[in-house]
């Protein structure tokens, strides 16, 4: 079977302690492109050991990857693009099915791509599919440059199958990772979403809501004491994101902090 090429992208920054399993999952496509963002480790240095094609786009203030993402995916020489976070591996079933994908008559010009979440080397099974865009046709692509955006897609866009064997696996963060992102997503999405106010009983029941739904509804009750951790940390993040939606409203009525 005539293969179709695919460039890999990866967007970087300070990414040298994990990045190794990523680079060692995709050494075999046809082309991998590095984006940094000025790391000050030597996460280039690997890439270049890697064999791969290094970009850099200035951090500047930037504190997430999505500012770099439109010029990394249109700096690929095919018109075939997987994004891969510097966390991810690519499975060889999923690089198999990719290229059956491309020899479908029916191809279309973007796939959402199941994503295999792990907290504390267990599979998150309460997290699955986790469906992340990320198989495209760059020149179709613009990548907005907000936190957690999707690119938009001048085309039609289909679904790989749910299937964990074909799915990203994303090695997850630590309890420090987790700890940290609390505060660079909320913050964020408080840029993002543009809330005004926050009432007490929002404060209260909207992430007592949120940890039910992962922890009861989404399963994760049945992972033991990650799925417990996971639910909280599910939790944390929307009361942190409201507490930060209730200062902001304070600030606006002449509060002094």
């Amino acid at each position: 079977m005539l293969k179709t090429p695919i460039s890999i992208v990866i967007n970087t920054y300070n990414a040298g302690e994990q990045i190794v399993p990523t680079l060692e999952s995709v050494k075999d496509f046809d082309e991998v492109v590095v984006c940094d963002m000025e790391s000050t480790d030597d996460t280039v240095k690997i890439a270049q050991q890697y064999g791969c094609r290094v970009v850099t786009f200035p951090k500047g203030n930037h504190n997430i990857c999505e500012p770099a993402r439109d010029f990394a995916i249109h700096s690929a020489r095919n018109e075939w693009v997987l994004v891969v976070d510097a966390d991810e591996v690519v499975t060889l079933p999923l690089k198999d099915y990719l290229q059956e994908i491309l020899q479908s008559s029916s191809l279309k010009d973007a796939y959402f791509v199941p994503r295999k979440n792990m907290f504390l080397g267990e599979f998150v099974k309460a997290s699955f599919p986790d469906y992340q865009l990320r198989f495209l046709r760059h020149k179709k692509a613009v990548w907005p440059p907000t936190i957690h955006s999707l690119p938009m897609i001048d085309g039609e866009i289909g679904y790989l199958p749910k299937r964990v064997d074909i799915a990203l696996v994303h090695s997850g963060l630590t309890v420090s990772g987790e700890l940290k992102k609390l505060d660079v997503y909320s913050q964020n999405d408080l840029i993002k979403r543009k809330k005004d106010k926050v009432g007490l009983f929002e404060l209260m029941l909207s992430p007592a809501y949120r940890f039910f739904r992962y922890y009861i509804l989404h399963g994760a009750c049945f992972q033991g004491k990650r799925g417990f951790i996971k639910a909280c940390f599910s939790s944390h993040m929307k009361f942190y994101y409201l507490a930060k939606v209730y200062e902001r409203q304070l600030k606006r009525e002449g509060v002094k902090l």
